[in-house]
């Protein structure tokens, strides 16, 4: 999906949600059973696709109200 989203010219935008936080959620990266995302990493930077780290970078996206 992501190739094909970014294959043409024009206004395009290619997003990875990373899943690094297994709190919440499933981790899945390189070494798990599903959900493997090698390939997608690999090439991210090369074909301009953003990868955002829930662990990481989620509190930026989209930031929690504090009470």
């Amino acid at each position: 999906m992501l190739q094909w989203t970014t294959f043409n010219d024009g206004p395009r935008f290619a997003m990875i949600v990373h899943h690094t936080d297994a709190e919440p959620e499933f981790a899945y990266d390189r070494e798990v059973p599903v959900g493997k995302l090698d390939k997608a990493s690999d090439e991210a930077p090369s074909r301009g696709w953003t990868v955002v780290d829930i662990k990481s970078d989620w509190q930026t996206v989209y930031p929690v109200a504090k009470p």
